[in-house]
């Protein structure tokens, strides 16, 4: 009687997995190497991800696919102090734009996540007028992180604003998720960063 061969795992690419999660494919490698998803590497060294723990992943995280677009920006309640959510793990680029922040909207409040996690825990607290996300963070990167935000009506009167020391080829494969985004560049942060506060400011 001949042996029954073993069953091939059911797996896929990691540009699939990008697309059944909404995200850019290196935020997919980037799960794999923190272990998040189970995968391995072909003799040819592509990642081939095991579909189950994809699936699970998105179960966990109560989705089944990607992050519809986000809807417009709704009114900020009347008499509520504006609040900015900054998710950034630079501690020296917390300082700046701080500092940024109080001199151009002082009578706002501004609270502080270092990592992708916390910061979509805090945001699901505060529900903030402004989000002021990097791209590259521990935890959950922040295209990712928009890709979820995205995802929740609660935050549709959210204004995002993308900081990030990327150049714009670096960048590319976060394109998905900056879609209609400002982006401003660690460099030119005093100076274009307070307009575009100030524009998120008058239509809160």
């Amino acid at each position: 009687m001949t042996p029954t061969p073993p069953a091939v795992p059911d797996t896929c690419s990691t540009t699939e997995a990008a697309q059944r999660l909404g995200m850019a494919v290196r935020s997919v490698q980037l799960m794999v190497d923190r272990g998040e998803l189970t995968a391995w590497k072909t003799p040819g060294g592509h990642r081939r991800i095991l579909r189950s723990s994809l699936e699970s992943w998105l179960a966990s995280r109560g989705s089944s696919g990607p992050a519809p677009a986000a809807p417009q920006p709704a009114a900020r309640s009347a008499g509520r102090p504006m609040t900015l959510l900054l998710i950034e793990d630079s501690v020296h680029f917390q300082n700046l734009i701080s500092l940024i922040v109080k001199r151009e909207l002082p009578g706002a409040e501004l609270h502080v996540a270092s990592d992708g996690i916390a910061g979509l825990a805090l945001a699901g607290r505060l529900e903030p007028d402004v989000l002021l996300i990097d791209i590259l963070l521990p935890g959950i990167d922040g295209a990712a992180l928009i890709t979820s935000l995205r995802s929740h009506p609660q935050f549709a009167r959210s204004r995002l604003i993308v900081v990030t020391a990327l150049d714009e080829a670096q960048r590319e494969p976060y394109r998905f998720a900056l879609e209609g985004v400002p982006v401003v560049h660690k460099t030119a942060l005093v100076g274009q960063l307070p307009p575009l506060l100030a524009e998120a400011a008058a239509l809160a």
